[in-house]
């Protein structure tokens, strides 16, 4: 019975942890900002959608969230392809002084370099490039960050494929190219879709290189964008939170989309 009653009282706690948040942002969104900051209200006793079409009509959110979509769409797809090729090449070739072994570790570390390091040499490049406050300037920065955690996460899926399956495919006249695309691509598709999602929410909520490498509408992407809503004197906290709410739909649909494949992707590479 304890067990039992612990199990329900955990099983509340943690919907409360992870439901409460969430509705506590579309409430907000739902509220004037006189009930947010002088009323508190605990729920919107005037729900309105003035905050969501304020968004479109006079803070060009719609400019933002293209940019997202555009930057994160064509930087993972590069990512994705890059890096799935870079782990096959690990995982299937021997590389001089037995490096396959250790470049998966190598690029993970570069990964794990504090970006705030390299915002600098970054800016600067871009600049020199004139990279500055465009779609281009982001996607290649984003990708170049990408690319190394995909070879990592990917290096793990290709090992599950036996290679058998390739050789046989070769065997029958197929190039080793060829193989790759039609049996060993298809058969790490979950493996694929567990990167793809991991990668576009880096990706779509990244902030800092957003922030230094854009300046206007025509490149800022959604979190840049939504940190423009904060003002030296007042904050528009009712806009932020439907901002909150239009920006987290994407990364739902996403995530429905990929599901079937996501949870057989992760438990696929669980060597990891």
């Amino acid at each position: 019975m304890r067990t039992r009653l612990a199990r329900i009282l955990t099983t509340v706690f943690v919907l409360a942890v992870v439901l409460l948040p969430i509705y506590w942002l579309v409430s907000t969104s739902l509220k004037s900002n006189r009930e947010i900051t002088q009323e508190g209200t605990l729920y919107p006793h005037v729900p309105t959608l003035d905050n969501y079409v304020r968004l479109f009509t006079e803070k060009q959110f719609g400019s933002y969230l293209t940019n997202s979509l555009v930057v994160t769409f064509f930087s993972v797809a590069i990512a994705l392809v890059a890096g799935a090729m870079g782990a096959y090449a690990i995982v299937r070739f021997r590389l001089p002084f037995a490096m396959e072994g250790k470049v998966g570790l190598f690029l993970l570390t570069l990964r794990i370099i504090p970006p705030v390091v390299i915002l600098i040499p970054v800016y600067l490049l871009m600049l020199h490039l004139g990279l500055l406050d465009t779609w281009l300037g982001l996607i290649v920065t984003y990708t170049a960050f990408n690319v190394t955690f995909c070879v990592w996460m990917m290096e793990s899926f290709f090992r599950e494929i036996p290679v058998d399956l390739e050789e046989a495919a070769m065997v029958d006249g197929d190039s080793r190219f060829g193989a790759f695309r039609r049996i060993t691509l298809p058969l790490a598709a979950p493996g694929l879709a567990a990167t793809a999602i991991f990668a576009v929410l880096v990706t779509f909520n990244e902030f800092l290189f957003a922030l230094a490498l854009t300046a206007t509408p025509r490149a800022m992407t959604m979190p840049r964008g939504t940190a423009t809503l904060i003002g030296r004197i007042d904050t528009d906290w009712a806009s932020m939170a439907a901002a909150g709410v239009i920006g987290a739909l994407p990364i739902v649909f996403f995530a429905l989309l990929v599901q079937r494949h996501l949870v057989r992707g992760l438990t696929m590479g669980a060597v990891k």
